[in-house]
């Protein structure tokens, strides 16, 4: 199952529940700047990538703009997962990165 959520909400969830949550930006990008819980899962290696993943989970999904991210749902979603792509993205994000 895929939807989305704007980063506003996706804030508040933040700040008071424990998500999972996917970066599927490339390394390069990631380690310039992230969400604190964040796991980094790029795009480009999503393919093999995602068997790291436990399908019991839901995964939030974020990448610079909500382009890739839209992608990596779409793949996800397509392998039985539960995933909510993060509208924005880096670009949207109000907090502290690491």
């Amino acid at each position: 199952m895929e939807t989305s959520i704007s980063m506003a909400d996706f804030y508040e969830k933040y700040q008071h529940e424990n998500l999972n949550l996917i970066d599927v930006r490339e390394v390069h990008e990631f380690q310039a700047g992230h969400v604190p819980v964040a796991k980094n899962l790029p795009l480009s290696t999503l393919e093999q990538g995602y068997k790291e993943l436990n399908p019991d989970h839901a995964y939030h999904v974020i990448c610079q703009g909500g382009v890739r991210s839209a992608s990596a749902c779409q793949f996800l979603s397509a392998q039985g997962f539960t995933v909510i792509n993060v509208e924005g993205g880096m670009n949207a994000w109000p907090g502290q990165v690491e």
